[in-house]
């Protein structure tokens, strides 16, 4: 087995390996430089070619740029505030993530803390790259278990929109999603109580 497909783990990089061409995560250091640029040198050591930024409130090109100019870093910014997330967004984000991964990349989908909006919008790409909804949560969950995911509704519907589902599937599916959640408990607070405990060490 190459490097690649062992590293399953990071010392530095809030990142999780989904599947051998997807990861999801949480942001680089803002505060320590040193620690943020050991983050990098992680993420390029693993063969990431793309980096999906989908925080509204901060960015990371320019570090990008200068630190590893050959990765392709993409910022497509939301808010993590409950709100229905529109079907421009998670459009827009699968067209990069497909296209990368279609071409041999390998994309990390990153938030703030990878709990809500970098994982939701990994499991898009899921979605649309052939996944069964239910086995894309758990493969999630799986893999990072503080992701709560929590726009996986709207990314199914509007996957199933898209894909012509009628309003009986769209609400079988929903259906299977609330029961994942019920057979999946997480406690958002302890998971973000994880995140700030390991960014502060």
């Amino acid at each position: 087995m190459t490097h690649h497909e062992t590293a399953a783990s990071f010392r530095w990089a809030n990142a999780s390996r989904i599947t051998d061409q997807l990861f999801i995560g949480g942001d680089l250091d803002s505060r320590r430089l040193t620690k943020a640029l050991r983050q990098l040198d992680e993420l390029d050591a693993v063969g990431i070619t793309d980096i999906l930024d989908v925080r509204i409130e901060w960015g990371d090109q320019n570090l990008v740029a200068e630190a590893k100019p050959h990765l392709r870093y993409h910022w497509l910014g939301v808010d993590d505030a409950g709100q229905e997330m529109p079907d421009e967004w998670f459009e827009a984000g699968t067209g990069l993530i497909t296209e990368a991964l279609g071409h041999g990349g390998r994309v990390l989908v990153h938030c703030h803390m990878g709990i809500n909006r970098g994982p939701s919008m990994g499991f898009a790409g899921m979605l649309a790259l052939g996944w069964d909804p239910i086995q894309a949560l758990d493969r999630i969950r799986a893999r990072r278990p503080i992701a709560y995911i929590a726009y996986a509704e709207d990314a199914l519907d509007w996957w199933l929109r898209k894909s012509g589902a009628s309003m009986t599937d769209r609400h079988a599916a929903q259906a299977g999603i609330r029961r994942w959640r019920h057979d999946n408990h997480l406690d958002v607070r302890e998971a973000i109580r994880k995140v700030r405990t390991s960014e502060a060490a």
